[in-house]
């Protein structure tokens, strides 16, 4: 079946309210079902951060004690849809990370005088594009490699100074690392990149022992060092600018960027240097823990995983992760404490993610059970029906009332 938005998200969303209308008719008295719809996840996830966030009161007001949630995120398979039908029982994280690059501008006429900032960063972004450093594999499967997402000089027009400024962004995927470990790994790749850069230009110039800006390292700082070197009156002024920009229409990493160089001009700092940090909210990497209650939903999921051929005459499998970003990095048991390093380094995270580092994750055990299909996000989008309407529903119905029996039933 055709449709846009058919595959992502409304089969999905579908699926969980026939069950709600099922489960209210035959009145389970063994527990609830709580329906969570979540907009915005285009806008930096805005709804699943709230939901997440609120389910503690949630919680309280209703005295619902938690066991577990279901995600009904789409997957594409452009196979048989075996890779399609799957329960999984952990979601990929994304971060990304961003290298903020000041150089030494000159007129283009006399360019061994100066150190190009858009060089140096395109140095940076051919160092880390597809790093195994910052490739991680998953059991026996390839992982997916870093790859850079956009890159650009800071200059408003044209003119014939080189560069002074350059900013560039990467997506990187992890299944267990921390943003602490990713952004350390970055960091490494980073200083290598300046280091060879430097050495390549050296070699290039005459006279070789001429050139001043090529003779220390370029000095590399994480946002949060750059912000430590702050006066007060600086750090207030960094905050009203901060502010001011928040509530525009620019772009999360494009904030991350001005507010970047907000931070390097008040720090009366000089180039060559590179800053770096984060310039979007981070996606948690999710798995099942070790908790009872964890090892429980995963039991319930193999065994369902195990009988699907004969349960509902369509073979389904269980996977350790869900290959894209979703909302379970939000539900599910992530590391909440890896949230203050990338609060720390990421530049609009105060006025523009407004995210709290306490309770801003549901740390609850979660699977995704969804539907699939082909090409979504495209015009061609369309559903697998028969997987859909007879089979999704059944299962998710099957994995709720498995998990409301009282324990050891």
């Amino acid at each position: 079946m055709a449709g846009r938005g058919l595959l992502d998200m409304k089969a999905g969303l579908a699926a969980g309210l026939a069950i709600c209308a099922d489960f209210a008719e035959t009145a389970n008295a063994a527990g609830n079902l709580l329906f969570i719809a979540v907009p915005d996840e285009e806008n930096n996830s805005a709804g699943a951060r709230k939901a997440a966030h609120s389910l503690t009161d949630i919680n309280e007001q209703h005295g619902l004690d938690l066991v577990a949630a279901v995600n009904l995120d789409a997957i594409a398979d452009d196979g048989d849809g075996s890779k399609g039908r799957i329960i999984a029982l952990g979601t990929v994280g994304k971060l990304l990370p961003t290298a903020y690059v000041v150089g030494v501008p000159t007129h283009s006429g006399f360019p061994l005088n100066g150190i190009n900032a858009a060089a140096l960063t395109a140095s940076i972004a051919a160092r880390v594009e597809w790093a195994t450093e910052l490739t991680e594999h998953c059991g026996s499967s390839p992982g997916t490699p870093p790859s850079l997402l956009g890159i650009r000089d800071g200059k408003p027009g044209y003119d014939v100074t080189t560069p002074a400024t350059a900013f560039a962004t990467f997506n990187v995927l992890s299944y267990r690392r921390t943003p602490d470990e990713v952004l350390d790994r970055f960091d490494r790749l980073c200083a290598e990149a300046a280091s060879n850069f430097q050495r390549e230009l050296t070699r290039r110039s005459q006279p070789q022992d001429g050139i001043a800006n090529l003779a220390r390292p370029v000095p590399l700082y994480r946002f949060e060092t750059l912000v430590r070197r702050l006066g007060p009156q600086e750090k207030d002024r960094l905050d009203v600018y901060s502010a001011l920009i928040a509530d525009g229409d620019l772009t999360l990493p494009e904030k991350c960027r001005l507010i970047t160089e907000e931070a390097w001009g008040l720090s009366r700092l000089t180039g060559p240097g590179i800053v770096t940090g984060f310039g979007s909210i981070p996606y948690l990497p999710t798995n099942l823990s070790d908790a009872p209650g964890a090892m429980r939903l995963k039991a319930i999921a193999m065994q369902i995983a195990r009988e699907s051929a004969e349960r509902y005459g369509s073979a389904i499998a269980c996977a350790d992760y869900f290959a894209g970003i979703s909302d379970m990095s939000f539900f599910g048991e992530a590391a909440e404490s890896s949230l203050d390093i990338v609060a720390r380094n990421t530049p609009a995270w105060k006025d523009s993610v407004r995210w709290p580092l306490r309770h801003g994750l549901a740390n609850v055990p979660t699977v995704n059970i969804g539907p699939w299909g082909r090409d979504y996000h495209t015009p061609l989008e369309r559903l697998h029906t028969h997987y859909a309407f007879n089979v999704l529903p059944h299962v998710i119905r099957d994995l709720c009332a498995s998990l409301l029996l009282p324990s050891g039933s």
